[in-house]
């Protein structure tokens, strides 16, 4: 193929490329689900809140991560009736996380609270996005709870086991191994100049 007739079908299958992917970009301006309905992203609306409004958002997210801890509070107490060890060590150590999360989410909002005040709003935006990370590790710590499965049903008492043996099947080894293996003799050692 000559040079020329090479770089119009490089040219043309670029063409085809970009305009494919240009007409995989939806044309709204938010983001949709498969049918189409607009997707609200939460992340998307906190940028646009105002320091006091951040701070009110701060309030609600506590309560959530308050929530989540009593959640998983109440499942450790249950599984603890149940006198299920595996269970009770799992939601133990999911309720030690989400408590450090809300020390840590507690601190950072007194911080928020405190730029908010002072009208710092970088400091604020920077403290709200914290936050919102910890919130996220609290929604994820909850799911991981739930996720916690306890000692399975244990059986107790004798087990008893039944062999049975086809009486078709042979009782001596039909297998037959070859006399000798066959080895070979080392190569002969000769020089490289003789």
């Amino acid at each position: 193929m000559k040079l020329r007739t090479r770089t119009q079908l490089g040219a043309v299958i670029a063409a085809l490329f970009v305009g494919a992917v240009a007409t995989a970009q939806s044309a709204g301006d938010g983001a949709s689900d498969g049918a189409g309905n607009p997707v609200e992203l939460e992340a998307q609306q906190d940028v646009n809140l105002t320091p006091a409004e951040q701070s009110a958002r701060a309030d609600q997210y506590l309560g959530e991560m308050e929530r989540t801890g009593s959640m998983i509070r109440k499942q450790l107490q249950e599984a603890r009736q149940a006198r299920d060890v595996v269970k009770v060590l799992c939601l133990d150590d999911k309720l030690n996380q989400i408590d450090v999360a809300l020390r840590s989410f507690k601190d950072r909002q007194a911080s928020l609270k405190t730029a908010v005040e002072r009208g710092d709003t970088d400091r604020a935006r920077h403290e709200f996005s914290v936050l919102g990370v910890l919130r996220d590790r609290g929604q994820s710590l909850a799911a991981e709870a739930n996720q916690c499965v306890g000692e399975e049903a244990a059986f107790i008492g004798d087990t008893e086991v039944e062999l049975t043996i086809d009486p078709g099947i042979v009782d001596t080894d039909p297998s037959e191994y070859p006399d000798d293996p066959l080895i070979s003799p080392p190569p002969v050692v000769s020089s490289p100049t003789s």
